[in-house]
């Protein structure tokens, strides 16, 4: 190359070290070794899997040489060099949900109140269902950053069912494209039982995530078996039980199958007995809580895992996904939940509830006895109280139309999360001055609550500035505005006043429009 370049290459190969050098000197705090169990740290913030694996084996082995169990400048480099950017973030606390800990302590205690809950009947129409116990419950997630946490019977393998209509319809829209497959089926709520023999006015089924939606997107999958290594994937998971027992009481699939057929709704050419074949054995994917909370994450990282980073399915695909989940995925009660809980989730007759935090996590919850609707109650208990969650997380990140859909949901936009911070107090540490203004401005929140460490939001901003890494994350620093909004904030006296008349309660709504 050209040596007058050299100088530049030279300051460009600088800067990893450089970020490698700064991320020692920091966990250090003034030593020149540090202890390996410092790497603790990692493991509490939750990353796990294949980005990791090569840092932690160079330390098992690096461990065998050293005496004292501690590592110098040099070796922690040689650990570090290969996940520099991913254990930085570990350190930092960085990730999407940076004290993963207590926010796991918050998940095993709604998991523990939804545990006490009775009720619900386990579905007995495929046999292979019914010989589940009633008590199984199970919890897990999984983040965008790939730090995931499991609660209850989470090794217990189970059969998708439903749950696997979202992942054929991404893996449909991902091989051939939007306009392609919504030439065969349509886009919204059929307002019907999911297993209904019906069509929409253009004879097209109403959804993906209804049975006869469902089988036509398996054809579509099938059509490319032969191209892709699609089917081999999907088959490789298939319990061989549950699919026989699924396919010996598949009698109104195979009915909508025909009436498929007749109403000319499969791809030119498809062989329908061989595609309902294909529908029942995917049905019969078997998973535990653990992998399928890291399919549902994939959905909520935009289709790359965030355990591989490898990406699985197209920008395109995840958002038409969790479109369709949002309005259609559970069953008959997809509204009351788009409603109450706002989020894309899936159900399935083997009770679980596959739930998608957009950009946050994925969430699979699974036990068996299931409502009049076909839902799991517990999984649906759980998704409900996670309510305040999903406040905080949209204080967190910034978004202020879902702040407005949950106050005009009549969410109390005061609850508190494990630590009692409110979403303003979580709004003003990450610097979201227009959701700050519109929690005080348009909610009338409390302007000075104070959190489990008596930091009042204002606090919490200037608490973060004498972090100790906070030459690391300066770039999250300097929310002055944020501060000024607060300080300048007077909320208005409050008189006593007479009950609200319906029109004055309408024009409150007016302006959180």
């Amino acid at each position: 190359g050209d040596p007058s370049n050299l100088p530049l290459l030279r300051r460009k190969a600088g800067i990893l070290p450089s970020l490698e050098d700064l991320l020692f000197y920091t966990i250090a705090e003034g030593q020149e070794r540090i202890p390996a169990h410092k790497f603790t740290t990692v493991r509490l913030q939750g990353p796990t899997g294949p980005r990791l694996k090569e840092c932690m084996e160079m330390l098992k082995v690096i461990m065998k040489t050293t005496s004292d169990g501690a590592l110098d400048r040099h070796l922690f480099k040689k650990c570090v060099q290969s996940n520099i950017v991913l254990l930085t973030q570990a350190f930092r606390k960085k990730f999407v949900i940076p004290d993963f800990q207590p926010f796991c302590a918050h998940i095993d205690e709604l998991y523990h109140n939804a545990k006490k809950i009775p009720g619900g009947q386990v579905a007995d129409y495929i046999p292979q269902l019914a010989r589940f116990s009633p008590d199984l419950w199970a919890v897990s997630l999984c983040t965008v950053d790939g730090q995931r946490h499991t609660v209850g019977d989470t090794k217990v393998p189970f059969c998708l069912q439903s749950c696997v209509k979202p992942l054929k319809y991404a893996i449909a829209v991902h091989d051939h494209g939007t306009d392609y497959v919504h030439r065969f089926i349509g886009k919204e709520p059929s307002g019907l039982r999911f297993n209904k023999l019906f069509l929409n006015e253009d004879d097209k089924p109403h959804n993906p995530m209804v049975n006869a939606g469902a089988i036509v997107c398996t054809s579509l999958i099938k059509v490319r078996a032969h191209h892709t290594h699609t089917s081999a994937i999907l088959q490789s998971h298939v319990a061989g039980w549950e699919f026989q027992s699924e396919r010996e009481s598949g009698d109104r699939n195979f009915a909508i199958g025909y009436y498929l057929k007749e109403k000319k709704c499969f791809p030119e050419g498809t062989d329908m007995t061989s595609i309902l074949d294909f529908y029942f054995q995917l049905c019969s994917i078997e998973v535990t809580c653990e992998s399928a909370s890291v399919m549902a994450a994939t959905l909520a990282n935009g289709g790359f895992c965030p355990i591989t980073g490898e990406r699985v399915l197209s920008p395109e695909a995840v958002r038409n996904t969790l479109s369709l989940m949002h309005s259609c995925g559970m069953y008959d009660f997809s509204g009351q939940f788009a409603f109450h809980v706002g989020l894309p989730a899936k159900s399935g007759v083997s009770g679980g509830i596959l739930l998608v935090v957009p950009n946050v996590m994925g969430v699979m919850c699974w036990s068996p006895p299931l409502d009049k609707l076909g839902n799991s109650v517990r999984g649906i208990r759980f998704c409900t109280v996670k309510s305040v969650i999903n406040l905080l997380f949209a204080a967190y990140t910034g978004d202020v139309s879902a702040l407005r859909r949950f106050a005009l949901s009549s969410m109390d936009m005061e609850q508190r999360d494990y630590d009692s911070r409110t979403a303003l107090h979580v709004a003003a540490a990450e610097g979201h001055a227009e959701v700050v203004r519109f929690l005080l401005e348009a909610c009338k929140v409390n302007a000075v609550p104070k959190d489990r460490y008596t930091h009042t939001h204002t606090h919490t901003h200037t608490h973060t500035h004498t972090h100790i890494y906070a030459t690391l994350s300066a770039v999250h620093f300097g929310h002055h505005d944020v501060v000024t909004i607060l300080q300048d904030y007077h909320p208005p006296p409050s008189p006593p006043q007479p009950p609200q008349t319906t029109e004055v309660a309408g024009n409150n709504l007016d302006g959180l429009l």
